[in-house]
């Protein structure tokens, strides 16, 4: 089977009523980054980003998987497929896809504030103020905030490279380092884009734009693959 790599962002849980930061109406109207998704924020105020990340593991409990994240699963019995997500929610799980490497952390775990290693599943469940992991240190959300390193992407960098097939869904392509993942695809490498909005993928890459959301954009994707 051919080696089908998506990078999805967060126009893929869009249609699952899962906000994204940058559009009208979303996360970062609401809140500032740094006061919610950083080192420091955690350091200065620990309560408030627990509360930000507690009311989004609530909100992911609610939510469903949608069309795209079904397809993807769908694809599964025509393609080695593994996903590359931004998204911290687990909805590609959910939807049955079994090969994925969460650039930016898990919603649904938690870790130790001085082990990144020492992680615990927490499920919906929120983080309790001044909550401690096993190690004494308080318990914050398995997340990687701005200015952090991204674990994950020496793994992500070698599936990439290995593509046979590159599909971008729901991302802007301004956030580094995910958004430099492109440089990893191979010259010849069919490479597809999948967003309803305008996106300017920076590669030298000929790039088929379906201008679709993700539900409908990923059943246009799974037509033209026949053809590949």
């Amino acid at each position: 089977m051919k080696k089908l790599v998506v990078l999805t962002g967060a126009g893929m849980s869009a249609e699952s009523g899962i906000k994204t930061f940058r559009e009208s109406g979303g996360l970062w109207e609401e809140y500032r980054v740094e006061d919610v998704a950083t080192p420091e924020a955690w350091h200065h105020n620990p309560e408030l980003v627990n509360r930000f990340y507690n009311e989004r593991r609530r909100q992911l409990e609610k939510a469903e998987p949608n069309a795209g994240h079904k397809g993807l699963a769908g694809l599964e019995e025509a393609y080695d497929i593994h996903i590359i997500t931004q998204n911290i929610d687990n909805l590609h799980e959910r939807a049955g896809s079994t090969k994925i490497i969460h650039l930016h952390g898990e919603l649904t775990k938690a870790r130790s504030s001085l082990n990144p290693d020492q992680i615990i599943d927490i499920g919906y469940r929120d983080i309790k103020s001044g909550e401690k992991a096993s190690d004494g240190s308080l318990l914050r959300p398995h997340i990687v905030w701005f200015g952090e390193t991204v674990p994950a992407m020496e793994q992500a960098v070698d599936i990439v490279s290995q593509a046979e097939i590159f599909v971008v869904i729901g991302t802007s392509m301004v956030v580094y380092p995910a958004a430099g993942l492109i440089n990893y695809v191979a010259l010849m490498t069919p490479v597809f884009l999948i967003d309803p909005n305008p996106v300017s993928i920076p590669s030298h890459h000929q790039v088929e734009v379906i201008r679709e959301g993700a539900g409908k954009g990923v059943a246009v994707l799974a037509e033209m693959l026949k053809d590949i």
